[in-house]
């Protein structure tokens, strides 16, 4: 770390007992954030004063969640997210396809609508994009969250959850399609006076190994009264079908494909 003179130092400490925000201090004194940081933190230190970052967390205070966005993120999370906890920070993160450039701001969104305070970042990958955002109370809204592959664990919604799902049931499902599903077009050839003719028609799938996620899935389907089947593919029954010309319809006016 760079050195200053304690006269520096001492204005910038001066500041920001006034309340000053660390960016401010720092440009005023043409030093660095992380500087300015270091020296709020051992100030704090210095007077025994204890700093708990202030929080918007729908569990811990008053504000009421986004439920149409917590039920897509829930979705999200139990296909491709995970919380990885460090010290005392968490940080949820959702992957991406690189070239789905409206899940990678959809994923953003609905990070941001239920808890807006954390920041949120992008970490891109080969071939993917990993949407971050860092707040030790991700897992206060997904106590899903344990040691281990979620396939290898319990995954049961509390009852509060089942309440944001039951009210929000399409955007839950867009959420898993968008993380572990996707929306295809199949083919098919007949033989038709004579001649041989291609038939298009799309459907949807839904793959994951988790047999909870998997329930959780198809049972909300059949609450939304949508059609779906078991596709075993290598002996696994892992991937979820909805085929029916109509279901499809309805999956295409409220979920629709990746983009």
């Amino acid at each position: 770390m760079e050195q200053h003179s304690p006269s520096i130092r001492a204005q910038a400490v001066a500041l920001m007992r006034q309340g000053i925000p660390n960016r401010a201090v720092a440009e005023s004194l043409n030093i660095p954030r992380g500087t300015v940081g270091w020296w709020r933190s051992e100030d704090r230190k210095a007077r025994g004063e204890s700093y708990e970052p202030p929080t918007d967390c729908p569990r811990c205070t008053e504000r009421a969640v986004d439920q149409g966005s917590y039920a897509y993120l829930l979705g999200l999370y139990l296909g491709d997210g995970h919380i990885i906890s460090k010290r005392k920070q968490h940080h949820l993160s959702v992957f991406c396809n690189a070239a789905q450039t409206g899940l990678i701001t959809a994923a953003e969104d609905a990070m941001r609508k239920v808890m807006p305070l954390p920041n949120i970042g992008r970490r891109h990958r080969q071939g993917c994009v990993e949407v971050k955002s860092f707040t030790k109370h991700w897992p206060c809204l997904f106590p899903q969250h344990g040691p281990g592959k979620k396939h290898e664990r319990l995954i049961v919604l509390e009852v509060w959850q089942q309440e944001i799902v039951d009210a929000q049931p399409w955007e839950f499902i867009r959420g898993l399609i968008h993380s572990d599903g996707c929306r295809i077009t199949n083919w098919t050839t007949r033989i038709v006076g004579g001649e041989l003719k291609r038939y298009e028609y799309p459907r949807y799938f839904f793959t994951n190994v988790s047999d909870d996620i998997r329930q959780l899935f198809t049972g909300t389907l059949d609450k939304l009264g949508v059609d779906w089947t078991h596709c075993t593919r290598h002996g696994n029954p892992y991937n979820i079908s909805v085929a029916k010309k109509a279901h499809v319809a309805l999956m295409d006016t409220h979920v629709g494909p990746k983009y």
